[in-house]
């Protein structure tokens, strides 16, 4: 089985899409099938082995470029490649930084257009070394923002195209109008292209059926997956003194200021513990950061409270190793929860809201507690009762740790993933344009 999987990087970020994506073709290669990764925008970044091909389709400053001025629509592929260089594109994130919202939403509906939009000499290129070079029995796209490229590549290769669902509609929602609602609209009608989905979860699954307005039998269930290489190593803090984290991009969608909220009142109730706090941060989001960084000061002054910044993977290992409890407190409805499944792997209990995916997971592991969403009462209520009984923090750690490495690991998504793969393969009827 030869799979085409087109991801998408993340401008330098480690993103936790792109590690999903790389873990999952880099197991997929192990389990026997062939798989082409293939980065698109910017080169992917992760903190495992890149498994990703060397060469970038639809680099993002071609795309930009073709989205603003018609000349970059008809320029020779040779320049195209030169602006496709890794270097440049590595560039990325300080090149957007400047992209106005109503140019981010005008682009967003032209890619999602596909062959239609402003941006299809570079779905020409990407199907081009595919018929030429690789000839993939099945492509998969790495979330709903690229269904555009679907129709284009059904026509030429006659195989199916899967789409991964990661939690791209918050996106898409906060995109302004009318941008908003013709993404919508675009996204809807290209849907319609793709075999099938593929969801994290049972509940991303029922709510984007509504969202993309397809069939609730088109998106299959495969739950993630990690890499669980020296996971075995890590167990929870041993000091007396409770040390409570925070391991995610830090912005306001994370909740991170429910988080820094909660933790001072604990400390003005007279608890002892600390707080360590670790993830991205982009420039949209440095006035944020201090804002919370303000808020801890007198706390971070005297060592209780750390930020760490971005984590590589072993800094990551070490930081979950530190941890008596994780918390990322989401005011939005997670998609995947995947720094949860991270926490419960190296036996860290987790204080989770009640939405999105983590209600889901917290029952299939039984590795954390759920509190009610954008509250921080419920969050200092956990945060105590977790202090008060060790007994239920070890319970917890245990029970998270054992599902996780049983039903959580790269090989069983892989596995699952490759049957899926073969029943598209083995399907008389799907759709081929």
């Amino acid at each position: 089985m030869r799979v085409a999987y087109i991801a998408a990087g993340a401008a330098g970020m480690y993103c936790g899409s792109c590690i999903h994506d790389n873990t999952l073709a880099a197991a997929l290669i192990r389990h026997g099938v062939e798989v082409a990764l293939l980065p698109t925008y910017t080169p992917l970044r992760t903190d495992e082995k890149d498994v990703s091909g060397r060469r970038v389709f639809y680099g993002g400053i071609n795309v930009f470029l073709q989205q603003k001025l018609g000349l970059f629509r008809h320029t020779p592929r040779r320049l195209d490649r030169l602006l496709d260089g890794r270097w440049l594109l590595g560039t990325l994130s300080r090149f957007s930084a400047s992209t106005s919202a109503a140019d981010l939403g005008a682009l967003t509906v032209s890619v999602l257009q596909g062959e239609e939009g402003r941006q299809k000499k570079e779905l020409a290129k990407l199907v081009d070394w595919l018929a030429a070079e690789f000839e993939p029995d099945l492509v998969q796209l790495t979330n709903s923002m690229f269904v555009g490229m679907a129709r284009r590549l059904k026509e030429t290769l006659a195989v199916p195209v899967v789409c991964a669902l990661q939690g791209e509609d918050l996106f898409l929602d906060r995109l302004i109008e009318p941008y908003r609602a013709r993404a919508l609209a675009t996204l809807r009608a290209r849907a319609a292209d793709v075999d099938g989905f593929i969801a994290p979860n049972t509940r991303y699954a029922d709510a984007m059926a509504g969202y993309l307005a397809v069939p609730r039998e088109w998106i299959d269930v495969v739950p993630l997956g990690l890499n669980l290489d020296g996971y075995s190593e890590v167990a929870t803090s041993g000091s007396e003194e409770f040390t409570l984290g925070y391991l995610a991009r830090i912005c306001p969608e994370k909740g991170l200021h429910l988080l820094v909220e909660a933790y001072a009142l604990l400390r003005q109730r007279g608890c002892r513990l600390r707080l360590e706090v670790a993830g991205f941060l982009g420039r949209r989001d440095r006035d944020y950061c201090t804002e919370q960084r303000r808020r801890l000061r007198r706390w971070e002054e005297a060592g209780e409270v750390v930020f760490h910044g971005e984590v590589d993977r072993a800094g990551k290992l070490a930081f979950l190793q530190g941890l008596d409890a994780l918390c990322v407190p989401t005011v939005y409805r997670e998609a995947k929860g995947r720094f949860a499944l991270e926490a419960m792997a190296a036996a860290v209990p987790v204080i989770a809201p009640e939405h999105g995916a983590f209600p889901e997971l917290l029952v299939q592991t039984g590795g954390g507690i759920l509190v009610a969403p954008n509250s921080v009462d419920a969050i200092v209520s956990a945060v105590e009762r977790l202090l008060d009984e060790p007994e239920l923090r070890r319970t917890l750690a245990r029970s998270g740790r054992d599902r996780v490495h049983a039903s959580f690991g790269a090989e069983e998504m892989a596995r699952s993933t490759a049957a899926l793969y073969q029943r598209y393969l083995n399907r008389a009827d799907w759709k081929t344009g």
